[in-house]
């Protein structure tokens, strides 16, 4: 009885420890960098797990303004699920630390995510951004 006891033992704690890293490597951090005329994003971002942050797109990285001279602002534009774009502005002339996570709040676990970093130009001309970069979970 002993035997088999410690046998069980062992295996749940195999378990809960392999499923442990199995979630960690999930929900670890991967590269982003998306580029266009006059600014540059550069960081990390991760897909939360359920029930914190509603599941969310977590970006944390700079964003920057890279040509200060044309008088232009840059911003971060990103859509979850069906809703319609946020956007995350930056400062002109500057380069500014962002760190944001992009939910659905009608949802456990957010799935779909479409990002990209742009420059406004106005209201006049369209704004340029980079491509649109697409996530799923």
């Amino acid at each position: 009885m002993g035997k088999l006891r410690k046998s069980v033992t062992a295996a749940v704690v195999a378990g809960l420890f392999f499923g442990g890293a199995g979630a960690a490597v999930a929900d670890s951090w991967h590269k982003l960098s998306m580029r266009s005329t006059g600014v540059f994003f550069k960081g990390t971002y991760k897909w939360e797990p359920k029930f914190v942050h509603h599941g969310g797109f977590h970006i944390d990285g700079t964003l920057a303004d890279t040509d200060p001279d044309d008088g232009h602002n840059v911003y971060l534009r990103a859509k979850v699920q069906a809703y319609d774009w946020t956007r995350v502005k930056g400062v002109q002339k500057k380069e500014i630390h962002v760190n944001h996570v992009f939910f659905d709040g009608a949802m456990l676990e957010s799935t779909t995510a479409k990002i990209q970093a742009c420059r406004d130009r106005g209201s006049l001309r369209p704004d340029n951004c980079s491509k649109l970069r697409k996530f799923a979970r």
